[in-house]
């Protein structure tokens, strides 16, 4: 390869990184409503999470049947799976998250409608046709 060829290649290269981390900035922005630990139902958050350190994660020995979550970045993890939050797009007035989850048996993509609410909570809905969904109250940021 010339020259020209070379400094072609390096451009494009440096082309793709930049679309790449605009890319991933994008979808960081996306997701800044649901960072955070969230726990549903009347449970209490010091129940399901323990402060260590820099973060927040779920208390030992891990209660799998929490109705709990916690989005860092873009990974979001449950009691039982970590997954990475591969997209957000809007559905409506929620937002569908595209999740690459695994677990100690299995690995799979799973979809998730979710939409922050106006007094900081967040819903997740199990299909478009859900009007109800499951209230989240957030524990920490």
């Amino acid at each position: 390869m010339g020259a020209a060829g070379s400094v072609g290649a390096t451009w494009l290269g440096l082309g793709l990184a930049a679309f790449a981390a605009v890319s991933g900035a994008r979808a960081q922005g996306g997701l800044s409503a649901y960072q955070g630990t969230w726990l549903a139902g009347g449970a209490n958050c010091a129940e399901v999470y323990s402060s260590e350190g820099k973060g927040t994660s779920f208390k030992r020995p891990v209660d799998i049947f929490a109705p709990a979550f916690i989005v860092s970045g873009n990974r979001l993890r449950t009691p039982q799976a970590s997954c990475r939050i591969k997209s957000t797009r809007p559905a409506g007035d929620r937002q569908r998250l595209v999740l690459d989850c695994a677990n100690a048996v299995a690995g799979n993509e799973v979809r998730v409608l979710m939409a922050p609410q106006p007094d900081g909570s967040l819903k997740r809905y199990f299909n478009e046709q859900d009007s109800t969904g499951t209230a989240y109250q957030r524990c920490s940021r």
